[in-house]
C-alpha cells in the first residue's frame, strides 16, 4: 500500500529498445498511463526497429546491480518486473538483488526471443531463470514457446493450465501462460498457487501486424496494477484488458511489426 503523499512505484529491470515499442520504453509508457511512477535498471542496449534486432550488448552485471541498488536504497518500489536479461550472470545478479532488497510483487517476463525472431537470452541462462528467478517471482508470464523452454517439454492449448501449475511448482508464486501463438481467440491461463485459483481469460484476436512489445506491455501492466495494491487475479484481468486494447489500437509504424498503443489503451483506466 502507498501513502497519500507519493504515487505507486514500479521498477523495470529490462533491456532498452531503440525502436520504442518494447523493453524499458514500453514498460515506462505503461507505468505512466496507469498512474504509476516508473524507474528502470537497464540490462542491455539493443539496436532494433520493427523489422530486426541488429545488435545488442548485455551490460556488466555489476552495473545492473548498481542501478537496482541506487533505486532501492533511496526510493524503493511497490512492484518490479524483469524483461530481457541476456545472460546467466545478469539473471543471477538480478535475482540476488531482488532478494537483497526484499523487492515485492516481482513480475518475471522471461524474454527469450524478439518479435523478429532474434534470440535475446543465452541458452545457458534459461536454467538460471528457472533455478534463481522463478523462486523470487510473485508471478511469471511466459508465452507458449517460453513456457516450453522453461519446462523442457511441449505445451499445447490443452496443456496451459498444467503448465501454469508446473511453473509454480518450480518456485513461482503464480503463473500466466499466454496463448497468443495459438489460433482463434487469444486465451491466457492464470494460476495462483497461494489460493489454488485457476482463471482462464479470453479475448477476441485482433488481426494486426502491430504487436511488437505485447509481452513487455502485459507484464508491465501487471506490475503497475500490483504496485497500486490491486489483487493478483484482478491485476491479471486488467492487464489482459490493457494489452488487448493496446493491440487493437496498434500503431502502423515501420515496415515490420509495429508497436502497440500504450497511450490509447491507458484511456480505459483514466
Amino acid at each position: 500500500m502507498t501513502s497519500d503523499c507519493r504515487p505507486p512505484l514500479a521498477l523495470t529491470i529490462a533491456g532498452s529498445d531503440s525502436g520504442g515499442g518494447a523493453g524499458i520504453q514500453a514498460d515506462l509508457k505503461t507505468f505512466t498511463v496507469l498512474g504509476v511512477y516508473g524507474m528502470s535498471a537497464i540490462t542491455a542496449v539493443t539496436a532494433q526497429n520493427t523489422v530486426e534486432v541488429r545488435e545488442f550488448t548485455v551490460l556488466e552485471p555489476s552495473l545492473v546491480a548498481a542501478q537496482i541498488d541506487a533505486v532501492m536504497d533511496d526510493i524503493g518500489c511497490d512492484a518490479a518486473k524483469t524483461g530481457m536479461l541476456g545472460s546467466a550472470e545478469v539473471v543471477a545478479t538480478v535475482a540476488a538483488a531482488i532478494e537483497r532488497h526484499s523487492i515485492p510483487n516481482v513480475v518475471v517476463d522471461p524474454v527469450m526471443i524478439a518479435k523478429s525472431g532474434d534470440a535475446l537470452l543465452a541458452e545457458d541462462a534459461r536454467s538460471a531463470v528457472v533455478e534463481l528467478l522463478l523462486p523470487v517471482a510473485r508471478v511469471v508470464t511466459p508465452n507458449l514457446p517460453e513456457a516450453e523452454a522453461l519446462l523442457g517439454h511441449e505445451v499445447g492449448a490443452d496443456d496451459m493450465a498444467e503448465a501454469a501449475r508446473e511453473l509454480c511448482a518450480l518456485g513461482a508464486g503464480a503463473a500466466v501462460v499466454k496463448g497468443g501463438h495459438l489460433e482463434g481467440d487469444a486465451v491466457d491461463v492464470a494460476y495462483d498457487a497461494a489460493s489454488d485459483e485457476l482463471v482462464t481469460m479470453r479475448a477476441q484476436r485482433v488481426d494486426t501486424p502491430n504487436t511488437h512489445g505485447t509481452g513487455c506491455t502485459f507484464s508491465a501492466a501487471m506490475a503497475a496494477f500490483l504496485a497500486r495494491g490491486i489483487s493478483l487475479t484482478e491485476s491479471v484481468r486488467r492487464a489482459k484488458c490493457f494489452v488487448t486494447e493496446a493491440i487493437s489500437r496498434g500503431l502502423p509504424l515501420g515496415s515490420g511489426h509495429g508497436p502497440t498503443d500504450h497511450i490509447g489503451a491507458g484511456k480505459l483506466f483514466s
